[in-house]
């Protein structure tokens, strides 16, 4: 049966407008939900993701992951495009760390996409089971348990199933970039990268840029930003070549869990979309930049993520 959104009632010269119940339901779920998380204060974001931080148990020890940085250019340098580094930037990273469990599910997501906008996605059976396994392992993690346990404490979901399947949905539902096919997502830009209009997009993540560049993929040329972590996670502003394409800033966490990056640009989407988020690690205050894909949406109106990541000079 049809339900209208809305019921037209004519009376003495007068129109009256009627929520449907099951509409007005949804509608004042939705609207106390985005009150609450619009109360979470500036102070708990940062105490929480210091939380996160301290529980990031699978984050790379200076053992298992050595980098070299190299070359560190202006910020008014990084349209050069010029490869000013004779070395990758990964020099050493431990086969244990990549055999952890969140490692895995994250490494067999990589493959799954199309790398330039305006190509449909498709999305076998397979790949949706290992989007489930993602999630679910990062979900099985103290760090995970956490940020569900702060949000559900907000009334922003009655159940971690809720929760997943909102994560499920903020960050692998497909939208279109290109075209109007359904060439993107979330996870696609910020995890994975794309190309779109001659130029990288997007490509937030170490492990991607690690596994790229050990497959001959990817050329590190520089970075313009090093944070002022002694230890992982790091944040680096890098420049790049990925398969003949050129990333003029990509800034990523180096070194932290694939259930840290998550964690944190979920924390700051769904408590600062579209905003400028403050997260502490370590004493440190770090920016993340968030945007909200406005062109189409989920559910009963959510916003599915369209980019995230730290906020450099």
């Amino acid at each position: 049966m049809l339900i209208h959104p809305f019921i037209l009632s004519v009376s003495s010269g007068f129109v009256r407008l009627f929520f449907a119940p099951r509409v007005l339901t949804l509608f004042l779920c939705i609207h106390f939900i985005s009150q609450a998380l619009a109360s979470v204060t500036d102070a708990e974001i940062k105490s929480l993701s210091e939380t996160l931080y301290k529980l990031d148990s699978n984050r790379a020890t200076a053992s298992e992951l050595v980098i070299e940085p190299q070359t560190l250019i202006s910020s008014s340098a990084t349209g050069s495009g010029n490869d000013l580094s004779s070395r990758p930037l990964f020099k050493q990273v431990s086969s244990t760390l990549l055999s952890k469990p969140t490692y895995k599910a994250l490494l067999n997501l990589l493959d799954n996409y199309k790398r330039m906008t305006g190509e449909v996605e498709d999305v076998p059976s397979q790949e949706v089971q290992e989007q489930d396994t993602f999630l679910q392992q990062t979900m099985n993690t103290d760090l995970g348990r956490e940020l569900y346990n702060f949000l559900h404490s907000k009334g922003a979901y009655s159940s971690q199933s809720e929760f997943i399947q909102d994560l499920k949905m903020m960050w692998f539902g497909l939208y279109s970039r290109s075209d109007g096919k359904l060439d993107s997502s979330g996870f696609e830009h910020i995890f994975v990268g794309e190309i779109k209009s001659g130029k990288v997009s997007g490509f937030h993540n170490w492990l991607q840029f690690y596994q790229s560049e050990k497959q001959g993929l990817l050329n590190y040329y520089s970075h313009s930003f090093d944070g002022p972590w002694t230890t992982y996670p790091d944040v680096l502003g890098m420049q790049f070549n990925w398969n003949g394409y050129y990333k003029e800033v990509g800034s990523a966490f180096i070194g932290c869990s694939p259930e840290f990056d998550l964690a944190i640009y979920s924390l700051c989407y769904i408590t600062r979309p579209g905003k400028r988020c403050y997260v502490s690690l370590g004493g440190q205050s770090l920016g993340i930049q968030t945007y909200t894909w406005d062109k189409s949406s989920y559910g009963d109106g959510k916003k599915y993520i369209a980019s995230a990541y730290p906020a450099t000079p």
